[in-house]
């Protein structure tokens, strides 16, 4: 996902001579080699600065630039915070703040690198949006958007690498907004979003393993939120399960449930997210997935089935 982002950013940048990116110890900067080499006048390493990294983006902006602010997810949002508020948020400006390595990707790096609850902060600024990939096609689509949109600041929630591709036979193209079927079910609906989607992909071959008819939504627009297609999904499945690797406040499953309660929807609804709390433990993402509850057979057993 990574990757993909970084030759599709290259690609925006070819296209369009006001893309430019910043970025903020990523030495060499990795994938965005290829970017810094052919448009150095539109690159920018600030080393450990991320605050510089968001003002100098605003102000980027100001000039007619398209920016984007690429780090660490935890370091591209928390540490610069009142910055992305106040320069970007306040001012309405159409920078991208893309955050690599969302919820406990960076598995063995420990706490101050586990993104848990970058949705909730993100999603409290103003004129925010909020996009999270499931797979590299998303994250080629929502690159795209990034570099053209002029409605205001972006978080850009993106993975590490080696995510498998999990939408190239997807029933409903990537628009801004809207969630997207990947596979249209009658019984169970699956809503997700972000690089856990592959784990709603493997609970969803294991229910039709047991008969059931399932659907699979990814929900890569988490801010505006497509309450109306939510809502859509939560009337016409028996069952609706949301799986997100996030915190459990601010988040999709505390929005699915106030949409389910709002609309009076009947259908059985299972949420499963991250803890609320610092889990102490080493390990690989799905180590550390399987330790918040979030793997397959936990999730099956859950539901009875």
């Amino acid at each position: 996902m990574r990757n993909n982002f970084a030759d599709t950013l290259y690609e925006c940048g070819k296209e369009n001579p006001r893309v430019a990116i910043v970025v903020a110890d990523i030495s060499p900067a990795g994938s965005m080699e290829k970017f810094r080499k052919e448009f150095p006048e539109r690159f920018l390493n600030v080393g450990v600065a991320e605050q510089s990294m968001i003002g100098i983006c605003a102000g980027m902006a100001l000039k007619g630039l398209q920016p984007f602010a690429y780090t660490i997810a935890t370091f591209a949002l928390y540490r610069p915070f009142e910055f992305v508020r106040d320069d970007l948020g306040y001012q309405n400006l159409p920078v991208t703040v893309v955050g690599i390595g969302g919820g406990v990707v960076y598995s063995t790096l420990g706490g101050t690198h586990h993104c848990q609850e970058d949705i909730a902060i993100a999603g409290a600024i103003p004129n925010m949006s909020i996009i999270a990939p499931c797979d590299p096609l998303e994250a080629r689509a929502a690159t795209i958007y990034c570099a053209q949109q002029q409605k205001g600041p972006i978080y850009l929630r993106l993975g590490k690498a080696g995510e498998p591709v999990l939408t190239d036979k997807a029933v409903d193209p990537w628009q801004f907004g809207k969630i997207r079927y990947l596979q249209q079910g009658r019984d169970v609906c699956i809503l997700s979003y972000g690089i856990i989607m592959k784990k709603a992909v493997e609970l969803a071959a294991w229910l039709e393993q047991n008969g059931k008819s399932v659907s699979i939504v990814s929900v890569h627009t988490m801010k505006p939120l497509d309450r109306f297609g939510i809502e859509a999904a939560l009337k016409s499945h028996r069952q609706v399960v949301v799986i997100e690797e996030h915190a459990p406040q601010g988040g999709l499953a505390a929005q699915t449930k106030q949409i389910a309660w709002d609309a009076k929807a009947t259908c059985d609804l299972k949420t499963f997210s991250l803890q609320d709390e610092f889990i102490h433990n080493y390990g690989s993402h799905d180590d550390l997935l399987a330790a918040h509850g979030l793997d397959v057979a936990k999730i099956s057993q859950q539901l009875g089935l």
